[in-house]
């Protein structure tokens, strides 16, 4: 990558306090952008932001008022939004009849309405920079995980939404594309490894990363940075002719034929 691939270009980045989020966010200046992060805690924005000289602007991505806000907030500092990067995402833990209506209606609002309403609010600044959208679903995207009926729904859903935008934006100039992480070594993964570790007496975090990864071609979790590389060649003009796809960072997992992983042990 050019160290100057986003130099005069301003990314639009949710959930950008840690994990892949901030990584983006990292990745992006080193590369010659601006970014603008928004999330509902301040503190961990501002942990991210202000060695890179970023914006942070608080708020509930999925909330249209605060979206509106930010993005006023971020015009008057950097002029206008090339990238939109649709982070922002959350738990959705429970299988079918575990689920009430509370955590049903709190799994769409983090995964999916947060991607939804600040592409509704960015698109016209971005189809008049000829800007793109860049979407974090999932493996869970495409394949179900035990139990987060909420989290696989949505991520599918995000998938939707990165077509539909796709076919509507395009030919105003607006790509949108998904990146589908398998696991990624993050503050909220950690939690869900915790929850093996209690339940398989392991070690260690990195013993719990070592078996959710026991089938996966490449045989590791990825890190927040492998992803970010994703998402920045999607957001650059080396992805010109790339529209409506999704790329899957998850090591291989999603070519591991499932009734053929006995013969491998």
């Amino acid at each position: 990558m050019s160290i100057k691939e986003f130099e005069g270009k301003v990314a639009f980045i949710t959930g950008g306090g840690t994990g892949i989020g901030a990584a983006v966010a990292q990745q992006f200046v080193a590369a010659g952008g601006r970014v603008v992060l928004m999330g509902r805690r301040r503190e961990p924005l501002l942990a991210v932001a202000e060695p890179i000289g970023g914006l942070v602007v608080a708020g509930d991505a999925a909330n249209a008022q605060d979206v509106r806000a930010a993005l006023a907030e971020a015009r008057a500092h950097f002029g206008g939004i090339d990238v939109l990067v649709a982070n922002a995402g959350g738990h959705g833990v429970g299988e079918l009849t575990a689920t009430d209506d509370e955590a049903w209606h709190m799994a769409t609002r983090l995964n999916l309405d947060t991607a939804f309403v600040c592409a509704r609010e960015l698109m016209p600044g971005l189809i008049e920079r000829r800007g793109n959208v860049v979407v974090l679903s999932s493996l869970a995207g495409h394949f179900a995980r035990p139990g987060v009926v909420g989290y696989v729904t949505m991520k599918h859903a995000l998938i939707g939404l990165t077509r539909s935008l796709a076919r509507d934006y395009g030919r105003h100039g607006v790509r949108t594309n998904a990146v589908c992480p398998g696991w990624v070594r993050t503050a909220m993964a950690d939690e869900q490894m915790q929850v093996l570790i209690d339940k398989h007496q392991l070690a260690n975090v990195d013993a719990a990363y070592a078996l959710v990864a026991r089938d996966v071609p490449l045989g590791r979790a990825a890190e927040p940075r492998e992803v970010a590389d994703a998402v920045l060649y999607l957001a650059s003009p080396r992805a010109s002719m790339v529209n409506g796809t999704f790329l899957m960072v998850d090591g291989g997992a999603s070519a591991v034929d499932l009734p053929t992983i006995a013969f491998a042990h």
